[in-house]
């Protein structure tokens, strides 16, 4: 991958009107995503009484994270390339397509997006707890890293298939639908053993709130990682230098 196409970005960038209308639609975007899949996690644990996760209750989550995400990506598509994640950002930057004080703005407005999105529900629902994300008793923390980094792999990989790639033709027209898809089969594969996060933003916003640090990093490093190889992998193998170009934030 040719580090020329790796942009720092100019100090102007920031305060740019376009700029800022994308950092704000990350942010609700963001927002609306862990409103519904942190939601229904709550939903749950009410409706069980803090019992015990079962097939049906990971289902759920699978379901409420893939329209959730669907929905946010769609309507954040047209203004900021609909990331609504900072992982998906991180890889958009490493491939070249978004400058480095941009991704700034986006990871900005994607962690404040989650908090609030956290705080909002812990007052709407009386005080219940915002969970942090966790790993299972019976698996290592390197287990949960691989994890992380083998699912945001392919969460990244599938944003680069659908929406990067400038061969994309008609199929960009379901790329949300498809990284909506890709993150509620991976909740389904890895949901019991680590949270399936594959999203630094989601895994922060609990955290914050509940205050709750323990293998945090998991969800940084894992996220970053995996998303650094797709888009090494899909830009070199994929795109390579002739079929290269810049994008626009309408294209992505």
């Amino acid at each position: 991958m040719p580090i020329y196409r790796i942009a720092i970005g100019s100090p102007g960038e920031a305060g740019h009107p376009d700029a800022i209308r994308a950092a704000f639609a990350e942010f609700f975007s963001m927002l609306i995503f862990v409103f519904a899949g942190q939601g229904s996690g709550m939903a749950y644990n009410k409706i069980t009484n803090n019992g015990p996760a079962t097939p049906a209750g990971l289902i759920a989550a699978s379901l409420s994270h893939a329209f959730g995400l669907f929905v946010a990506v769609s309507v954040g598509a047209n203004i900021s390339g609909g990331h609504v994640n900072p992982a998906v950002t991180f890889g958009a930057f490493i491939g070249g397509n978004i400058t480095l004080l941009r991704s700034m703005l986006y990871w900005i407005a994607q962690l404040l997006g989650s908090v609030v999105a956290c705080i909002l529900l812990k007052s709407a629902t009386g005080g219940m707890e915002t969970s942090a994300f966790a790993i299972s008793s019976d698996i290592s923390v390197w287990n949960a890293l691989v994890f992380e980094i083998v699912m945001t792999f392919g969460l990244v990989y599938t944003v680069y298939a659908t929406a990067v790639d400038p061969k994309k033709g008609n199929i960009g027209i379901i790329a949300p639908l498809a990284i909506g898809i890709i993150v509620g089969a991976n909740i389904l594969a890895g949901g019991a053993f680590d949270g399936a996060s594959m999203n630094p933003a989601v895994s922060f916003g609990p955290a914050v709130v509940s205050w709750t640090w323990t293998h945090h990093w998991i969800y940084w490093v894992g996220p970053f990682v995996g998303a650094a190889i797709a888009a090494i992998v899909y830009d070199n193998i994929f795109i390579g230098e002739d079929g290269h170009e810049s994008l626009t934030s309408s294209d992505f």
